[in-house]
């Protein structure tokens, strides 16, 4: 029997709910070991967190702005961790917030050119560290993992068509 042969029979024999236990660990690992490389890697180059990169993506796909609430909603954070972001993206020349005519207690955010500018190298930068760190992925791997994978978010399971 092959090395690879014994990998794949080294879950045979176990219960299928340990199976799964292990899978979890694994993809936890992983995530948290490519998340763990990209936070390095914004620091060192671009002097950025990954909580900054994440902001700025959302204010890059949202040309008109977002206030504070629709933020925090699609980042899954508190409007206080929001606000801390935005305070240092903003010190940087970033970020700009207005309050909108109709409410003047909340704020529209919005990246500036010098954001825009930088995000675009940052996201690029990005897009290649992802693709080094998968590297040893093929096409048709990368396309049965994002399908196999596609629905484990709570509550349902099967093809969700989000990237």
């Amino acid at each position: 029997m092959n090395v690879a042969s014994k990998k794949r029979d080294a879950g045979a024999g176990r219960p299928l709910s340990k199976q799964r236990l292990r899978l979890w660990i694994r993809l936890l690992r992983a995530a948290r070991g490519i998340e763990g490389e990209l936070r390095e890697r914004l620091r060192k180059q671009f002097a950025i967190t990954l909580p900054q990169f994440d902001v700025m993506a959302a204010l890059a796909r949202n040309e008109n702005g977002m206030n504070m609430t629709e933020l925090s909603r699609l980042l899954m954070v508190s409007n206080g961790n929001v606000t801390g972001i935005i305070d240092r993206l903003a010190v940087d020349k970033l970020v700009l917030r207005q309050a909108p005519a109709n409410d003047r207690r909340s704020y529209i955010v919005r990246l500036t050119p010098k954001g825009a500018a930088q995000f675009t190298a940052v996201a690029k930068a990005h897009e290649g560290w992802i693709d080094e760190l998968l590297a040893g992925f093929d096409s048709t791997q990368a396309e049965e993992l994002i399908q196999q994978l596609g629905g484990l978010a709570p509550g349902h399971r099967g093809g969700d068509k989000q990237p």
